[in-house]
């Protein structure tokens, strides 16, 4: 047998097959031919035992050789066939470029969204703290720790909504304030906003929401006096409403500060002249504030003899209706997108 003869026909013959495959099952089929165990090369191999012992290195090393250049070759076709279906694929899915792409419609964050964030960038920049609390509260924290007796009108079923004997959804994000002046045991100054929504018992009207939305502020430390408080508010009044903006404070009642305030910003509309929108008054109200009532202080681990605080509260939907003359409350809670889609941000 001329073994380089027979080897040369079969690398002739794979070659050809090669040439006109089109498929890898079909390359399977022809790797199995050529090289695999049943491939007429491998069978060349039984010939082995028939050599003189001096030829047969040379033999096995003949054939090792020859399915090695087979082998070759099978693996440049498969990867031939790889960059061939590759470009066909890219060729199917091409893009072009140049067409127009689709109008897509943006979407915009929630009007109340953007007020609470805007507030939070201003405080954070003032060096407060942001603290989240739980929306369903203990008669404790929410009324009890704020100096709230078990008579006054706020404990009224018309205005709370109770869970339970003991647990009620909060009717204001103070008991945020609270929780934290526990967690620091009486011993570290506090200085925090806590935004969130709170729940009343209330018909729902133009300027009444049983939900709605608050920023509380809160500031406990050895030296905090009204005048603190004053410019803290003013500069909530001038970020939200402008730079030329004034305040006043009216004496007021809370149950958790002492003095208390309701505090009032120039009438945008008149500039503080008096009209209609603000009763001729030139102001318009905002929020409340106060000092810190001692006995909240108290309750809270801290001493009144040592610490003086203040405390507010923002309605962002006051503020927001305010800010953008809208009239009715609940425009807010109705997801009319021709609404939302009016504040951009």
């Amino acid at each position: 047998m001329d073994l380089k003869k027979t080897i040369e026909k079969l690398e002739a013959a794979l070659k050809e097959e090669l040439e006109q495959v089109t498929t890898e099952n079909e390359l399977q089929n022809i790797k199995a031919k050529y090289v695999g165990k049943k491939a007429e090369l491998t069978g060349l191999m039984k010939h082995m035992k028939d050599l003189p012992d001096d030829e047969k290195p040379a033999f096995g090393k003949t054939i090792n050789e020859a399915k090695g250049r087979f082998t070759a070759m099978i693996e440049a076709t498969k990867q031939t066939l790889h960059q061939r279906a590759l470009d066909e694929k890219l060729r199917r899915e091409k893009v072009d470029v140049t067409l127009d792409a689709p109008d897509y419609r943006l979407g915009t964050p929630h009007l109340l969204s953007q007020i609470v964030e805007e507030l939070e960038d201003m405080f954070i920049g003032m060096g407060y703290e942001i603290k989240e609390g739980p929306e369903i509260e203990t008669d404790q924290m929410n009324f009890e720790n704020l100096n709230i007796p078990k008579d006054h009108p706020a404990r009224d079923m018309q205005d709370s909504l109770y869970i339970g004997e003991e647990t009620l959804l909060r009717t204001h994000t103070s008991p945020v304030q609270v929780r934290t002046m526990l967690e620091y045991g009486g011993t570290r100054p506090v200085k925090i906003i806590c935004p969130g929504k709170v729940y009343r018992r209330d018909d729902d009207d133009a300027t009444h929401s049983h939900q709605f939305m608050q920023i509380e502020g809160l500031v406990v430390d050895e030296v905090t006096t009204m005048s603190d408080l004053k410019g803290t508010l003013l500069e909530v009044a001038r970020e939200m409403f402008g730079p030329d903006r004034q305040i006043r404070l009216r004496p007021s009642y809370f149950p958790f500060t002492e003095p208390s305030v309701e505090v009032d910003v120039t009438c945008a509309n008149c500039d503080g002249a008096g009209c209609n929108i603000c009763k001729h008054t030139g102001f318009i109200e905002i929020l409340g504030a106060g000092m810190v009532n001692n006995n909240v202080l108290r309750s809270a681990g801290y001493d009144p003899e040592r610490y003086q605080g203040f405390a507010f509260g923002i309605g962002v939907e006051r503020i927001a209706m305010l800010k953008h003359d809208i009239e009715d409350i609940r425009n807010f809670y109705v997801n009319d997108l021709r609404f939302n889609s009016q504040f951009k941000r």
